[in-house]
C-alpha cells in the first residue's frame, strides 16, 4: 500500500485514511466491491459501493501514474538528463499532465526543425538572443553562425533557425504548458465546419455546419456528435482559444525587453511557437480530454439507465403466454411455466390476416390460456404489438388476467445468440426471442444479464465511447445489481450465476453442471462440494446465493453464512429454533443487539442481519403493476397535439427522455419539457421503465418524430413547421444549436434537436 496514494484518495472523499486503506487491501487480496460494500461494514466505515468502486478506480488511476512516473525516470537516467532539481519536480508531480509537462522538453522526438538548427551549432545563438534580449544585436550576433555546409548561407537563415530552437523550447516549457492549458480551458472555443462539398451527404449534421461554443459549456452529446461528423468526413473541428489572447499571454514569459531588435526575435519565436506547435500540442490535450469527459458523462448515463432497466419490477414466478408479434409471419406463441420453461410453441394469426383467421387464432389462444392456467400474458412491443395487444384485451378471458406490453430492444440479438442456441439447441429465432419476451416479464434482471449490456437499448452514443470503459461501467452496473437482488441458486442460469460477487463464467459454468448432475442443492456448504470452488470462492459469493427450501432457514436470506453462528446464539438465547425466529417477529424485539457486538461486528451488520431476519431473501425490486397504453392510440397518425396519454421512459438522454406511448415510435421530452421547474439532469425527474404522463407537443410523420412534454400545461405548437428549407425554422430552447439562445438560456419548443437527430439507430442498438 502506498500511504501517499491513501492520503490521497481519503482527501479526495472525505473519509478517514484508516478505513480508505482498509478497503484498499482488502481489494487486493481480492475482494469484490458489492462483498466489502455488504459484509464489511465495519472494515470500511460504512464506504457505499459508489466509494468502494472510487477506491478501487483510483487506487488503479495512481498505481498507472507510478508506473508513468518510474518509466520517465529511467528514460531519463539512462540518457543521462535527470538533474537532482529534475527528478525531485518529477518526484512530487501529482497529475499525469503535470508529469508530462516536465517530461516534454527531453521526449524523444522526430526529426524536428530545431534538431536541424542545433545540428546547425545554431543553439548558443538561441541562447543569447533569449538571455540578452536588452543589448544584444541579433544581425551582429548571428554572423559568426553563417555555415553554408549546414545550409545556413546567411544571417537570415541563421536567425531562423535560432527562433526554430525557441519556439521549441517556448512549446516545451511546463509553466508555458501550464497557463496554455489554462487558457484554452476558459476561453477555448469549439468550432465545427462543414466540409466542401458534403453538405447533402451529411444533412444530418446539419445543425453543425456552422456551430461554435465555449470548450467548458459544451455537453457531452454534443461534443460527441461533432466528433462523429468529423469522423464521418463531414465536418471540421477545432478547439481554439483568442489567439490574441494566447500571445497576450505567453509573451511576458518570454520577451524581457520589449520593442529591442532581440526582443522582436524572441516575440516572433512565440508566435511560431504557439501557431505551429504549442497550439496544436494544447488542442491534442483538450480534444483527448473533452473526449474522455463526454465518455465519462455518456458512460454515466448509460449505467444509469442500465441500473433501473435491470431492476425494473419483476412480475414473479407465474404462468406466462408470451407471443412476438408480426403481420406477415403471424405472432410466435410460447407458453411459460412458472420457472420460465418452454412447455409449448405456435403460431397465430392474431394480426394481419383474414378475419376468420384472427378469429381462429383468438380462440386456440384461449384454449392455451385455459389449458396452462396462465397467469400473465407478455407481448412484445414490436411491429403489429399494439394491433395484437388490441385483440387480445378483447378476448372474454374470465379471469382476467394481466396483459402487458414488454420491451423487446436486444431480443433479437438474445434470440441468435450463443446463449439462446444453449438454452435451446432445437428452437428456432421466433422460438427463441419470444421466450425472451416472457421471462422479461417475469424476471427482467434475470433474462437480461444473457444481453451485452450494449445491446440493452438505454445507451447515449455508445459507439462513440471508450470501448474499455464503457464494458467495464456496465458490468460494474450489472455485478451491483445482481448482488444486490440476489440469486436462487437451484433455478439460475449460468449467465446470472456467473456475476455472483466472487464467481466468474468458469465457476458459474462448474455449479450448473455440478447442479445438473448431482440435483438441487440443499445447504449453501454444499458449494464447497463444487470443483474449483474453495474457501477463497465460497467466501464472497455466499451471502448473495439464496436456497428457497434448504436445510438451513438461513440459505434463503442474505445472512451470511460466516454470521450463522451468531443468529443460533440469538434463538438459543431466547430459547426457540431458527425457523421460530424468523417467523415471529416478537421474538425478534427481544433480541438486544448490544449483547452480540465483537471486534469484528457492529451494529451496522447486526442491523442487517435483523432486517433479513424479518424478511429472508427480500427483493429490494419494486413490486409489479401492470400498465396498459391508451385505447385507441396505435400508431403516430393517431396522435394529435394536446392529447394527453400514458406512457413509458424506455431511455434517458443528457438532452432528454424518450418515452413509449405505444405507437412503435418513442417520443422525446425534451429536458425543458420534463418538468414545470428547471432541469438540469433529466435523470433528477425520470428513470427508465418508469410509467409516465404526457401531452403530445407536435407530430412530424415526415421525419417520424413525436415531442412529448410532462408539464402540466404545456404550450402545444400549432402551426405547421416550414419546409421551404432542409432544416425548418429552429424552434429554441436549452441544447438547440444554431441560431437562438444559448444552451442553457431558457425558450420554449426543444422537441426538435439536433441532438434527437444525432441519436440514430447506432446510439441505440437492439431490436
Amino acid at each position: 500500500m502506498n500511504e501517499r496514494f491513501l492520503n490521497r484518495i481519503a482527501t479526495e472523499l472525505n473519509a478517514p485514511v484508516t478505513k480508505i486503506a482498509a478497503t484498499a487491501r482488502l481489494l487486493a487480496e481480492g475482494a469484490t466491491v458489492p462483498f466489502v460494500a455488504r459484509y464489511r461494514t465495519e472494515v470500511t466505515g460504512g464506504l457505499d459501493e459508489v466509494a468502494i468502486t472510487a477506491v478501487r478506480d483510483r487506487m488503479q488511476q495512481l498505481v498507472e501514474l507510478e508506473q508513468r512516473r518510474e518509466t520517465i525516470l529511467k528514460s531519463l537516467s539512462e540518457r543521462q538528463l535527470l538533474s537532482p532539481e529534475l527528478q525531485v519536480a518529477i518526484q512530487e508531480a501529482d497529475t499525469l499532465t503535470v508529469l508530462e509537462d516536465l517530461f516534454a522538453p527531453y521526449r524523444p522526438k522526430r526529426r524536428t526543425r530545431a534538431m536541424i538548427a542545433r545540428e546547425a551549432g545554431l543553439e548558443p545563438l538561441a541562447h543569447q538572443i533569449l538571455d540578452q534580449q536588452a543589448s544584444l544585436d541579433p544581425l551582429q550576433a548571428a554572423v559568426p553562425f553563417i555555415n553554408p555546409t549546414h545550409q545556413i548561407a546567411d544571417v537570415a537563415a541563421a536567425l531562423a533557425g535560432a527562433r526554430d530552437i525557441l519556439a521549441e523550447r517556448i512549446s516545451d516549457d511546463a509553466v508555458a504548458r501550464s497557463k496554455m492549458r489554462d487558457l484554452y480551458w476558459s476561453a477555448g472555443v469549439v468550432r465545427s465546419r462543414v466540409v466542401t462539398d458534403k453538405q447533402a451527404d451529411g444533412a444530418k449534421y446539419k445543425d453543425y455546419f456552422d456551430w461554435s461554443e465555449p470548450v467548458a459549456k459544451v455537453p457531452s452529446h454534443r461534443l460527441l456528435a461533432m466528433r462523429r461528423g468529423e469522423e464521418e468526413g463531414f465536418l471540421y473541428l477545432r478547439i481554439t482559444p483568442p489567439e490574441e489572447e494566447a500571445l497576450n499571454l505567453l509573451e511576458p514569459l518570454f520577451i524581457t525587453a520589449r520593442g529591442t531588435p532581440a526582443g522582436e526575435q524572441v516575440r516572433l519565436a512565440v508566435v511560431d511557437a504557439y501557431k505551429r506547435l504549442l497550439g496544436f500540442s494544447i488542442e491534442a490535450e483538450l480534444r483527448l480530454e473533452t473526449k474522455k469527459r463526454a465518455d465519462t458523462e455518456a458512460i454515466r448515463v448509460f449505467c444509469e439507465n442500465l441500473r433501473e432497466l435491470l431492476l425494473a419490477a419483476p412480475l414473479g414466478p407465474k404462468a406466462v403466454l408470451a407471443v412476438d408479434p408480426g403481420f406477415r409471419t403471424g405472432c410466435k406463441t410460447v407458453v411459460l411455466d412458472r420457472q420460465g420453461k418452454l412447455l409449448h410453441h405456435t403460431v397465430l394469426q392474431l394480426a394481419g390476416g383474414s378475419p376468420g383467421a384472427i378469429r381462429e387464432a383468438a380462440e386456440e389462444l384461449l384454449h392455451l390460456v385455459r389449458q396452462h392456467a396462465i397467469e400473465a400474458i407478455a407481448i412484445g412491443n414490436g411491429t403489429a404489438g399494439r394491433e395484437t395487444e388490441q385483440i387480445v384485451r378483447a378476448l372474454p378471458m374470465t379471469p382476467r388476467i394481466p396483459i402487458v406490453m414488454v420491451n423487446e430492444s436486444g431480443a433479437s440479438i438474445y434470440s441468435a445468440s450463443e446463449v439462446a442456441r444453449e438454452e435451446f439447441p432445437d428452437q428456432d429465432l421466433t422460438v427463441r426471442g419470444a421466450v425472451s419476451i416472457g421471462r422479461r416479464l417475469m424476471d427482467p434482471l434475470a433474462e437480461l444479464v444473457k444481453l451485452d449490456p450494449k445491446s440493452s437499448g438505454v445507451g447515449q452514443y455508445q459507439p462513440d465511447v471508450d470501448e474499455t470503459a464503457l464494458r467495464k461501467g456496465l458490468d460494474d452496473v450489472v455485478i451491483s445489481c445482481v448482488n444486490r437482488v440476489g440469486v436462487e441458486l437451484n433455478t439460475s442460469s449460468r449467465q446470472l450465476l456467473g456475476y455472483v460477487s466472487g464467481l466468474g463464467p468458469s465457476l458459474a459454468a462448474q455449479i450448473v453442471t455440478y447442479r445438473d448432475q448431482n440435483g438441487p442443492f440443499r445447504s449453501r456448504k454444499d458449494l464447497l462440494k463444487v470443483p474449483r470452488l474453495g474457501p477463497k470462492a465460497f467466501e464472497p459469493c455466499a451471502g448473495f446465493l439464496r436456497i428457497r427450501d434448504g436445510e438451513n432457514p438461513l440459505d434463503r436470506s442474505a445472512v451470511h453464512p460466516e454470521r450463522y453462528a451468531l443468529v443460533n446464539s440469538m434463538a438459543k438465547d431466547l430459547g426457540c429454533g431458527l425457523a421460530d425466529l424468523l417467523k415471529d417477529g416478537a421474538l425478534r424485539t427481544r433480541i438486544q443487539p448490544d449483547r452480540y457486538i465483537t471486534p469484528e461486528v457492529g451494529l451496522p451488520t447486526l442491523k442487517d442481519i435483523l432486517d433479513e431476519l424479518a424478511k429472508p431473501g427480500r427483493d429490494p425490486r419494486q413490486q409489479f403493476e401492470a400498465f396498459s397504453f391508451q385505447e385507441g392510440v396505435q400508431k403516430p397518425e393517431d396522435l394529435k397535439p394536446g392529447m394527453k396519454l400514458p406512457g413509458i421512459v424506455t431511455n434517458v438522454t443528457a438532452f432528454g427522455a424518450f418515452v413509449d406511448i405505444g405507437v412503435h415510435q418513442d417520443g422525446l421530452v425534451h429536458i425543458s419539457q420534463l418538468a414545470d421547474r428547471f432541469v438540469s439532469n433529466p435523470a433528477d425527474v425520470v428513470k427508465v421503465a418508469q410509467k409516465v404522463h404526457v401531452t403530445v407537443l407536435e407530430v412530424d410523420l415526415e421525419r417520424k418524430r413525436i415531442a412529448l412534454s410532462m408539464k402540466a400545461n404545456p404550450t402545444l405548437t400549432t402551426e405547421p413547421r416550414n419546409r421551404t428549407s432542409p432544416a425548418g425554422p429552429r424552434p429554441s430552447g436549452p441544447g438547440r444549436p444554431g441560431p437562438g439562445p444559448r444552451p442553457g438560456s431558457g425558450g420554449g419548443g426543444g422537441g426538435w434537436n439536433a441532438l434527437a437527430d444525432a441519436f440514430d439507430k447506432a446510439s441505440r442498438p437492439g431490436r
